[in-house]
């Protein structure tokens, strides 16, 4: 090619060899471009087709060299502007790329895969909704299959009970439809039934192992499911393919965190933040891992990074409220109540603005406007969740009428005889974490953190799909024969080894809504630990009803459910004091605070361990804290923080009326407690 004045024809077939080298030889395709620029200088179709080749080859930064230019002078082609994209994503500049992919996906909205990867971005970012978003226009803009077009279309439109219908009638006629069971997968996941979006992309893996789509959405289930070894996996599987992938590397740091893997997850979370800097999610992500780790002048870095990046997330200013020990500037508290004076300020942002506010104004003396913001923050909380109080009064009723003297007896010997575990139960803020950090001080001992496994194998066997389903657990306990309560203690300890990273030959499992399944791990653990941390009823309440849980215990927001649950909680735990004595030992946290040698003794004996001061300097242990107390258990103990309530106690009538006698009874129990 010589000239300018090469044929038409022949400057196509040039044009179309090198777009088939692009995807084999990238090297010749750019050879091939560069020799059609010299005969057409600024040939768009020519310039675009090298600019691919050099990214392809590792040459990103000559690839925007070549690309942007393009985009400027041709601002209405989308091709031009996707390309620009991946190239500024392939060296880092992940802000600049998302700009360039929403021009691209503006001016061609059926560019399904552009969709992909801006929910990629969307998600490394932390903009949960906006990845979700993106990945349902993906799914909307890749359907070919004309009869999975009305409920891709639905979905993307957010009617997802037209889009359930449609999907299930389809799977019904067409089962091994992979597509479609990745889409009902993603309704599924929509409604908060994240198992069976599992199972349905395990199948949908299973019928084809090399469905990209489906497998990235797999890992994300997993990690929301709590199950991080198993999300890790996929990640990196995923990962082999597209190392640079920023939605997986930020679930893979999210799984490192889980797993306890804190130096690693640092370190993945701050090459993720060098692609995308201005990014307050992720900012506020990097910081709660490295306060975890303890280190916490870069917890409250990254925090107020996160808020001078996005001044009304309101989440950022709670998690620094959430170090227990921070207190915030007259200035933080002015700008706090500007946030809320706002009217665009969306629900999640202006509770988590109410409970921080609520902390700082604690901390100031001002207890009637602290009590005020706590308790808007509450209600605000409480009408996005579906917690029922008469779910867990029944829960206990029929775990008292199963788990009775008899039916232990008769199931004497079963289980899995490894007395690796110390369970943790109760409360949250009962002092379970100071016991934990008492505990893991020992060299035999090893602090996890609050574990999901147990709950998890107690949701599997109770069944339930939907939130209108009755569960079978526990009565299904009494149709399990001894091998099968082995093998379930074997699981539990195979699933939580990963979290093991010493060799101490006790771990602790410090998951409080653990009270409720006493009789579960009795069963399949019998020589296990199961110690109850126990704090005032109306201490212990309040202090939850002050604490943002990033997910479960929607019991906490609202006065009334806190009681009810308190009741609950000590009515079946004096159950199985009765049904098995001695089995639970119970610390009780003022009496931990007022003699804290006397009650290590008791519970290091309890848990067959020779006494070791180190057990007393419990806060110069350095171990990973994954609870709200994280910041507090590095402190020596100190008495202020018991009798803290009191003085809020001209609004908490609620509690204490729903509490009743347990109030003035405590630490001892009222007689009447049977007959409520």
């Amino acid at each position: 090619m010589s000239g300018a004045t090469e044929p038409v024809g022949t400057l196509d077939v040039a044009l179309a060899h090198a777009a088939r080298l692009l995807g084999s030889e990238p090297a010749l395709a750019a050879e091939q471009a560069r020799e059609i620029l010299r005969a057409v200088p600024g040939h768009p179709g020519a310039s675009l087709i090298l600019g691919s080749a050099q990214r392809v080859v590792g040459d990103s930064a000559e690839a925007i060299s070549t690309i942007e230019p393009l985009s400027r002078a041709h601002p209405e082609w989308a091709a031009a502007h996707y390309e620009l994209s991946l190239a500024l994503a392939a060296v880092g500049r992940g802000e600049s790329a998302v700009a360039a992919l929403r021009h691209a996906l503006q001016l061609k909205p059926d560019l399904a895969d552009g969709w992909r990867r801006l929910g990629d971005h969307l998600s490394a970012m932390g903009d949960t909704p906006g990845a979700e978003a993106a990945y349902a226009a993906h799914v909307k803009a890749s359907t070919r299959d004309p009869r999975l077009l009305a409920p891709a279309a639905a979905l993307y439109e957010g009617r997802i009970a037209v889009a359930e219908g449609l999907l299930r009638d389809h799977l019904k006629n067409h089962p091994t439809d992979v597509a479609a069971i990745r889409m009902f997968a993603e309704v599924a996941a929509r409604l908060g039934r994240l198992t069976d979006a599992e199972n349905l992309l395990a199948r949908c893996l299973e019928l084809a192992p090399g469905f990209t789509a489906a497998r990235h959405n797999y890992a994300v289930v997993l990690q929301r499911l709590g199950r991080a070894t198993e999300a890790l996996r996929e990640a990196d599987l995923l990962l082999a393919d597209d190392p640079r992938n920023p939605g997986l590397r930020a679930l893979k740091a999210a799984a490192l965190a889980r797993l306890g893997e804190y130096e690693h997850a640092i370190a993945l979370y701050e090459a993720v933040i060098a692609d995308y800097p201005q990014q307050s999610r992720l900012w506020m992500s990097y910081g709660h891992a490295v306060k975890t780790a303890g280190q916490q002048s870069r917890s409250i870095e990254a925090y107020r990074r996160s808020i001078a990046i996005e001044p009304a997330l309101g989440e950022a200013y709670w998690s620094l409220a959430n170090l227990k020990t921070y207190r915030f500037s007259d200035a933080d508290v002015a700008t706090m109540r500007a946030q809320l004076a706002r009217q665009d300020l969306g629900d999640e942002d202006r509770w988590h603005f109410h409970f921080a506010l609520g902390k700082a104004l604690e901390d100031a003396g001002e207890y009637a406007e602290s009590f005020s913001h706590y308790s808007e923050g509450n209600r605000l909380r409480r009408k996005r969740l579906g917690y029922d109080p008469k779910e867990t009064t029944a829960g206990v009723r029929r775990a008292r009428a199963l788990f009775t003297r008899a039916f232990f007896e008769r199931h004497a010997g079963s289980g899995c005889t490894a007395p690796d575990p110390i369970f943790i139960v109760g409360l949250p803020r009962a002092g379970s974490t100071l016991v934990e950090q008492i505990l893991s001080s020992h060299p035999l001992v090893e602090g996890t953190m609050e574990l999901p496994d147990l709950l998890g194998l107690a949701r599997e066997l109770g069944g339930r799909t939907r939130r209108t389903e009755v569960s079978k657990y526990p009565e299904i306990l009494a149709q399990v024969d001894a091998a099968e309560l082995r093998a379930l203690g074997e699981r539990y300890l195979a699933q939580t080894r990963i979290q093991r990273k010493t060799d101490a030959p006790f771990f602790i499992d410090k998951m409080p809504n653990n009270w409720a399944h006493v009789g579960f791990i009795h069963l399949i653990l019998p020589n296990a630990r199961i110690i109850d941390a126990r704090r005032h009823p109306v201490s212990c309440c309040f202090s939850g009803f002050k604490q943002h849980f990033a997910r479960g215990q929607g019991f906490t927001y609202s006065l009334e459910d806190l009681g009810h649950y308190y009741r609950d909680y000590v009515r079946l735990m004096a159950h199985f004091d009765a049904v098995l004595p001695g089995r639970v030992h119970r610390v009780i946290y003022e009496c931990m605070v007022e003699d804290t040698e006397t009650e290590v003794r008791r519970l290091l004996g309890y848990c067959g361990l020779a006494f070791d001061e180190r057990c007393l300097r419990f806060h110069e242990n350095e171990r990973a804290v994954r609870t709200a107390s994280s910041e507090q258990v590095r402190s020596p103990i100190f008495r202020e923080g018991v009798d803290r309530w009191r003085h809020y106690q001209p609004w908490l009538g609620p509690l204490e009326r729903t509490l009743g006698p347990l109030v003035g009874a405590y630490p001892a129990l009222p007689e009447l407690l049977d007959a409520d």
